[in-house]
């Protein structure tokens, strides 16, 4: 599965403190059991003293085999384990598919 695909390579490459890899292909029309639409957050202390773009740019990096061959839409979430614990442990919510211009 792709999803787990992702989630080794984020594991090996940022040794998370707290790592969740969504699939929300069902949030889309796209066919039942698709994988083309990923949530990530990843909570890492190797984001310390990153810029937002930097942070992004590395998880990109990393997964750009994916992002190329496979994935539609990536959301990313990085935070510092300070910055998650000053996010109550959570990401937003994703918005709901607008149908693609409907």
């Amino acid at each position: 599965m792709l999803q787990d695909v992702i989630e080794s390579k984020l594991q090996q490459q940022f040794t998370p403190g707290f790592l969740s890899v969504i699939n929300e292909s069902y949030m889309h029309n796209v066919p039942a059991g698709s994988e083309s639409h990923f949530k990530v957050i990843i909570v890492s202390d190797q984001f310390i003293n990153q810029r937002l773009i930097a942070r992004h740019r590395s998880v990109n990096q990393l997964l750009s085999e994916e992002l190329a061959n496979h994935i539609h839409a990536l959301s990313i979430h990085t935070y510092t384990l300070d910055e998650w614990q000053q996010q109550n442990n959570s990401a937003p919510d994703s918005p709901m598919c607008l149908g693609g211009g409907k």
